[in-house]
C-alpha cells in the first residue's frame, strides 16, 4: 500500500469531491475482472471512485483493503458504499517526448480550403515562436503589448 501523509490524503479528497464512480463491484464481490478494471481505471486516471453494491460493511473493508494491497494503492476515503483509491500515475512515452510548454517555438499545421472547395486543401506546417498566435484566417499575428496606464507613465 502506499503512504502519504495527512495534508495529501485531505488534498485528494477534495480533488476526488466532483467525481463519479468509475467502477461498480455487484452482489458477486471483487473477481479477477474487476480487478483489471480498477487498474486500468487507476492507471489513466490516478485518483478514482469505486462504488461497492451490499449492505455488508465488513466486506467492504475488506474488499478495500484487498484492492489497495493488490494495486499498491493508497486508500484515501470511505464512506458508506463509495470507496476513493488513489495511485500516481506512470509517465507516458507521448508526455516525455513533447515539448516542453511555455516561451519558445512550437509547431503549427494551418489547413486552408480552396477557394472553389472542390480542391484539396493546402497545409502549411509554420513555426510560432511564443508571442505569436494564429488567427482564425490562417495569419500569425503578434501578440499585442500590453497596455500602461497614462498616469503611469506620466509619473515615471
Amino acid at each position: 500500500m502506499l503512504k502519504l501523509t495527512p495534508a495529501e490524503r485531505s488534498d485528494l479528497r477534495s480533488q476526488a469531491h466532483g467525481l463519479k464512480p468509475v467502477v461498480l463491484i455487484g452482489e458477486a464481490g471483487l473477481s479477477e475482472t474487476v480487478v483489471k478494471e480498477i487498474d486500468a481505471a487507476l492507471n489513466a486516471h490516478g485518483l478514482i471512485k469505486v462504488r461497492v453494491f451490499g449492505d455488508d460493511r465488513e466486506a467492504r473493508i475488506e474488499i478495500f483493503d484487498t484492492i489497495c494491497a493488490d494495486l499498491k494503492a493508497a486508500p484515501i476515503q470511505h464512506i458508506g458504499k463509495l470507496l476513493v483509491l488513489y495511485r500516481q500515475q506512470k509517465e507516458n512515452s507521448k508526455t516525455s517526448n513533447s515539448a516542453p510548454k511555455g516561451k519558445g517555438l512550437r509547431e503549427v499545421t494551418i489547413v486552408k480550403p480552396s477557394a472553389s472547395g472542390t480542391k484539396k486543401p493546402t497545409v502549411k506546417k509554420v513555426l510560432v515562436k511564443g508571442n505569436e498566435r494564429v488567427t482564425q484566417g490562417g495569419n500569425i499575428k503578434r501578440a499585442k503589448q500590453r497596455q500602461s496606464s497614462a498616469k503611469k507613465t506620466v509619473l515615471r
